[in-house]
């Protein structure tokens, strides 16, 4: 895209997903090719900005700020490096239909100048607000910055409409309202914004999970005794970055005694024989992420492992079975079983054991499917959406548990599964 393709210019074309519902969902290499029309950034970046702008109208808000990284790259389509993710340095600015502004840390904003033509030059600029509340308020740049901001707003006639904000500083919040800016909930719009991917994001969800697959046929032959939980993060981790991984956000490596309760963690344990295990692989393919779980047991398996494998498959599969467009989520939350049918005091302290949570460039969007919210506070199931399904269900041994998590994405007719690590029978690494 040139500078004459600016994003003020979009159209209403740059809203359609483009999506290519066929046989099978394509897994592409992850190099540019001639002899295949693979991602189109472009057209990616078009229809995230065009969601954004059409979630912002149907909103009370006229503008929107941004300190999640998420969201700025979602807008503006910018990132600079994984450190970034909780130092909330950045931030970007939409006004109506303008193009996004970015104040950018530092030199990043010259970068973005040279590199990033889809954003107008000087829009990209330098700047930074608390780091955290490492700068002082005291400092005046928060003062500084809402001052500048204000003046932008009011620039673009937006100056009487609130200022939706996704988080920020406490003394952030402050300090737009001194300049007499009225701020709600901006989360709330860009997550409406995220909810149904196009085409493009489909497919680097689906090549995410491709990695994923290569991971856990690693795990399957590395997985027996002596080897340390931590081992298995350690060569996940490498094969993932080898692969092409932007981040490692996260990968759970949990055995024996401590399946159940599930700690979401991992230690230095040492895998023992008959041990179940499981894992999550938690990371994120040019920012579109996976969360993937998979079980398994080291060169045996006992009745009371396999009885809970077997459960936690049937919760998946009735769980998958239910997902099409129209459905709404209490329907699908409805057939996992209740908290205290499988050992916890309420639907609290179960919460993200049975669960559904949206995937794109964060690990949890929408839909979140649970008991604990689901019921009561249903949403629709729409067509593009992509979300994780997971189970758990403790072994009757008291200390054993499985794990199960499928990702899917909603078609126009069902859904289509994308993570491929055979998940159907207990996968038994090493067997003796």
């Amino acid at each position: 895209m040139s500078r004459a393709l600016l994003p003020n210019l979009l159209t209403p074309k740059d809203l359609e997903p483009n999506w290519e519902w066929r046989d099978r969902l394509p897994a592409w290499g992850h190099t540019s090719v001639d002899f295949e029309r693979r991602i189109d950034h472009d057209r990616l970046r078009r229809y995230r900005l065009a969601r954004t702008r059409q979630a912002l109208q149907a909103s009370p808000a006229g503008t929107l700020l941004l300190f999640d990284v998420n969201n700025i790259r979602y807008v503006s389509a910018t990132k600079i490096g994984e450190w970034e993710r909780d130092k909330m340095c950045r931030f970007c600015l939409l006004t109506g239909d303008d193009s996004p502004y970015v104040w950018d840390f530092g030199s990043a904003a010259i970068h973005h100048q040279r590199y990033s033509d889809w954003l107008e030059p000087d829009h990209c600029l330098a700047g930074v607000v608390g780091m955290r509340g490492t700068i002082p308020p005291e400092f005046g740049l928060m003062k500084k910055y809402a001052k500048q901001i204000a003046g932008l707003i009011r620039d673009a006639g937006m100056g009487d409409m609130p200022v939706g904000v996704d988080y920020a500083e406490t003394a952030m919040f402050h300090a737009l309202q001194e300049e007499g800016l009225h701020v709600i909930d901006g989360q709330q719009i860009m997550l409406a914004a995220r909810e149904i991917k196009n085409w493009d994001e489909i497919q680097l969800l689906t090549q995410a999970a491709a990695m994923v697959d290569g991971v856990y046929h690693m795990i399957y032959e590395e997985l027996k005794p002596g080897v340390r939980e931590s081992d298995i993060v350690a060569l996940s981790n490498k094969m993932l970055y080898e692969m092409g991984s932007d981040d490692v956000e996260a990968i759970n490596a949990i055995s024996g005694e401590r399946c159940n309760p599930h700690p979401h963690n991992f230690t230095d344990r040492l895998i023992r024989p008959g041990d179940q295990a499981f894992f999550d692989i938690l990371q994120s393919y040019q920012g579109y992420r996976t969360c993937y779980y998979r079980t398994f047991n080291v060169g045996r398996a006992t009745p009371a492992q396999n009885d809970a494998y077997v459960k936690a498959r049937e919760w998946i599969d009735a769980s998958i079975a239910m997902i099409k467009p129209g459905v709404s989520t209490d329907k699908v939350a409805a057939v996992w079983p209740k908290a205290e049918d499988f050992g916890f005091p309420n639907e609290d302290a179960a919460f993200g054991l049975q669960f559904g949570h949206g995937l794109g460039l964060a690990l949890h969007e929408r839909p979140i499917i649970s008991r604990a919210v689901s019921m009561e506070h249903p949403m629709e199931i729409q067509t593009g959406m992509v979300f994780a399904l997971e189970t758990y269900c403790p072994a009757a041994d008291g200390y054993s548990a499985a794990r199960i998590e499928e990702e899917v994405v909603v078609t126009e007719t069902g859904c289509e599964v994308i993570s491929l690590f055979p998940a159907e029978d207990l996968p038994i690494a090493n067997r003796y």
